[in-house]
C-alpha cells in the first residue's frame, strides 16, 4: 500500500526542485522531508530523487510523481460532484504540454481566463507535444495531431499562421536578385531547435522542385521572442507567427519574403477524459481564446 504522505513529499521535492522549498510547501522541516523521501526509497527499493540544484526525479521517481498527481486530480474532480468531501488547501496544479509559439501568442490569455488552478507547462514542438499526453506525463496538450489520442477528447482550435520574415536590410543584402533556390541556399536561416521543421516546410512550399537542393546556413534560437529579435536585427530570416510580427510588418521593420505564401499550422486541444470535469473551465477558455485569435482552419 502506498503512503501518500511520503508520495506528497516526493512530488513536492520534484516540483519545487529542493528539499527546503518542499518543506515550506508542506509546512514541515527539511529534515522531515528528507526522512520521508528516505523511507519511501527504502520501501520502493530504488533511488527516487537525484540530489542537486535542482533536485530531479529518477525514472522511478517520475512515475510515482505522475501517479500522485493523477490521484490528486481525480480527487479534485470527485469533490466537484461530492461537495461534502474536505477541500484541498492548495489549488490543483495542471501539467500541460504546449508549443512555444502558442505560449508566446494566445495561450497565456486562455490561462488567465481560469481561476483556482495552477499551471506546470512543458514546452515542446506542436508535432511532439502529444507524446507527453500519450505517456501520461500531462493531462492536456496543444498539438498539431488531430486524431484523438486514446482516452482523450480532441477539439480543433484553429491555425497558427506563420510568415517568412526578415529585416529590409537583410532582404536587400541576400535577396536583391529575388527569392529563389539559389539565393535561399546562401541566406542565413533561423531555426528554433532540431524538431523545428517550419522553415523547411515553407521552403518546400515556396520553391517546389528547387527545395531539395536548398540547405541554408542556420542560426539556432530556441525562443519565440529571439526569433523576432533575430529577424529585426538582420541576423537571418525565419517563420514568425503573424500574431507576433504584424505590427513590425505594418511599420516596415520586417518584410515578408513571399507575402502571398503564409504557412498555416492547424492546432488541436487534446485533454484526458478521466479528469474532464476538472478541465472543463480551462477547456472552455482555451477554445474561446484560440478561436478568437487563431485563423480558421482550411476545410
Amino acid at each position: 500500500m502506498l503512503d501518500y504522505a511520503l508520495l506528497s513529499a516526493l512530488a513536492a521535492v520534484v516540483r519545487t526542485g529542493s528539499f527546503e522549498r518542499a518543506a515550506q510547501q508542506l509546512n514541515v522541516t527539511p529534515s522531515a522531508v528528507s526522512q520521508r523521501i528516505k523511507l519511501l526509497e527504502e520501501r520502493i527499493g530504488a533511488v527516487l530523487v537525484i540530489r542537486g540544484q535542482p533536485c530531479l526525479a529518477t525514472e522511478a521517481g517520475q512515475r510515482l510523481c505522475q501517479h500522485v498527481e493523477q490521484v490528486s486530480l481525480l480527487e479534485s474532480a470527485l469533490r466537484q460532484n461530492l461537495p461534502g468531501l474536505e477541500s484541498e488547501t492548495r489549488p490543483v496544479t495542471l501539467r500541460l504540454a504546449v508549443n512555444a509559439d502558442s505560449l508566446a501568442t494566445w495561450f497565456i490569455p486562455a490561462m488567465a481566463r481560469t481561476e483556482g488552478l495552477l499551471f506546470d507547462l512543458v514546452l515542446d514542438d506542436q508535432d511532439y507535444s502529444a507524446d507527453w499526453l500519450r505517456r501520461g506525463e500531462v493531462v492536456a496538450a496543444v498539438t498539431s495531431h488531430g486524431r484523438p489520442i486514446q482516452g482523450c477528447n480532441c477539439y480543433p482550435l484553429g491555425a497558427l499562421r506563420y510568415v517568412a520574415t526578415a529585416s529590409p536590410d537583410f532582404v536587400q543584402h541576400w535577396f536583391a536578385e529575388g527569392f529563389s533556390g539559389q539565393t535561399a541556399a546562401r541566406a542565413p536561416c533561423l531555426v528554433f531547435n532540431p524538431k523545428d521543421q517550419l522553415q523547411a516546410t515553407w521552403l518546400r512550399q515556396a520553391l517546389g522542385s528547387q527545395w531539395s537542393e536548398v540547405q541554408p546556413p542556420l542560426h539556432w534560437l530556441p525562443s519565440s521572442q529571439a526569433f523576432v529579435d533575430g529577424a529585426l536585427a538582420g541576423l537571418g530570416w525565419g517563420m514568425n507567427p503573424e500574431l507576433l510580427v504584424q505590427d513590425h510588418l505594418q511599420a516596415g521593420r520586417l518584410v515578408a519574403l513571399k507575402p502571398s505564401q503564409p504557412l498555416e499550422v492547424p492546432l488541436y486541444w487534446q485533454q484526458s477524459r478521466i479528469v474532464g470535469p476538472l478541465l472543463a473551465d480551462l477547456t472552455r477558455a482555451v477554445l474561446t481564446t484560440a478561436r478568437a485569435m487563431l485563423s480558421p482552419m482550411s476545410s
